[in-house]
């Protein structure tokens, strides 16, 4: 039995999960996802409730912003040990919705406001956008490059970047992606190295650059379109798609005029929110408390289970992410421990990010001749004939291509072959289960 048959408010319910040969896939046309208010846990969850009114974004996206923000903000300061591995709390999060009526972007502008007041200089110099290489990215972060002179005496080439925290906040993440899919970009690598927390590096001969320490955060926009065409283009084994937390986001609420934001006496909440982030920034290990032992105990052996798909591929992270949240919530209430509040709160943000996986990427193989395959299957009652899918793919794909394919969705349960009578030979057809 796995996790999701054991968490409370039914999670394959919410997800709208059926089983098929012990394949977790989506039906038609499965419920919203629903954030539980144990997610809405103490500094972050007041933030959320003081905001929401006063805005059209969804309340997971004021949520998730913050607890980067946070994350971000504090830099290399609180961290947990896992093992010989320190995680720093550091976040990526995509926020996948409808474009500008998903309301993406506001969540972030109030989030800004906030942590402004608690860190100017961050706020103004540390956030940016306009992902494009991997070289931009550790260019944003570099290290100070010190060379000689044409008389051989020490000269600093580049003073670097002081500050190794940044916030990156794209708008259009669907950019990012395809920029990922060229041959020779390192973006995804890197992205994957700030996620873990290790050393930044090119490899180019003319303009080698570093970086170290650096603290790098992620808040992507798309859409669950953009999302699924550039991600099944992508190499989604290579572990990019799970350092995010991938949510669904939609517009709250109609505001024709805007909401009363600037009547709020937010002076309260920066008292709470500054003394946070000045607890954070000291460097200090995370650990575990005793109220939050028994239960994390109960949830890893499920969260460590892997799934198939573009689906499994997204949220194989499930613990480590589990873990860095629960951390921020800690760290957020200036506690030196982990308390079961801070688990149930990150374990509930969690649940959101796996039932918005499902309802995104559930379907999704990450193959991109497979996906198409099921598709071509879902539209033909009648099954397909090897030669049908061949003559699918105009006989661009090679047949052995197409047969991996279809041993791949065999294996995930998600088609069956008969062997069809015919005048002649006998022929053999696909159908989807």
């Amino acid at each position: 039995m796995g996790r999701r048959d054991l968490l409370p408010e039914d999670l394959r319910r919410r997800a709208g999960i059926a089983q098929t040969n012990g394949h977790a896939v989506v039906s038609q046309d499965p419920p919203w996802p629903k954030l539980d208010d144990k997610a809405l846990h103490g500094l972050a969850g007041e933030i959320v409730w003081t905001v929401l009114p006063h805005t059209e974004a969804d309340k997971v996206a004021l949520l998730a912003s913050g607890l980067v923000a946070y994350g971000n903000v504090i830099g290399r300061g609180a961290h947990m040990l896992i093992g010989a591995d320190k995680h720093h709390l550091n976040l990526n999060i995509g926020l996948v919705g409808p474009t500008s009526k998903g309301r993406k972007g506001m969540s972030w502008n109030l989030t800004h406001g906030l942590i402004h007041a608690a860190d100017p200089s961050w706020a103004d110099d540390r956030v940016m956008g306009g992902l494009s290489s991997g070289e931009g990215l550790i260019y944003a972060v570099r290290d100070r490059l010190v060379g000689e002179d044409a008389e051989g005496n020490s000269k600093v080439l580049d003073p670097g970047v002081e500050d190794k925290r940044l916030m990156v906040v794209e708008g259009e993440f669907a950019g990012p992606l395809r920029t990922m899919t060229r041959e020779g970009n390192t973006l995804s690598v890197l992205i994957r190295q700030a996620w873990d927390g290790g050393k930044l590096a090119t490899l180019t001969k003319n303009s080698p650059l570093k970086a170290t320490d650096a603290h790098i955060s992620i808040i992507a926009h798309t859409t669950k379109i953009e999302l699924l065409r550039q991600l099944s283009e992508t190499d989604t084994q290579n572990g990019f798609a799970n350092r995010f937390l991938w949510l669904l986001v939609r517009r709250s609420k109609k505001l024709p005029f805007g909401g009363g934001w600037s009547t709020v006496d937010v002076a309260p909440l920066i008292r709470k929110i500054t003394p946070a982030v000045e607890y954070g920034r000291k460097h200090r290990e995370v650990v575990w408390g005793e109220s939050a032992r028994e239960l994390w105990k109960e949830v890893y052996g499920d969260l460590s289970e892997g799934e198939p798909g573009l689906f499994g591929a997204t949220t194989s992270r499930a613990e480590a992410q589990t873990v860095r949240l629960a951390a921020l919530y800690a760290t957020l209430d200036c506690s030196p421990t982990i308390e079961k509040p801070h688990l149930e709160a990150a374990l509930a943000l969690w649940d959101y990010a796996e039932a918005s996986a499902l309802l995104i990427f559930g379907n999704a193989t990450g193959d991109t001749v497979a996906d198409r395959i099921v598709a071509a299957l879902k539209v033909e009652p009648d099954g397909l004939t090897r030669t049908d899918l061949y003559h699918l793919f105009s006989r661009h794909k090679s047949r052995t291509r197409i047969d991996l394919a279809l041993a791949l969705l065999e294996r995930l349960g998600r088609v069956r072959r008969e062997r069809v009578e015919t005048d002649g030979r006998p022929a053999e057809r696909w159908f989807l289960r």
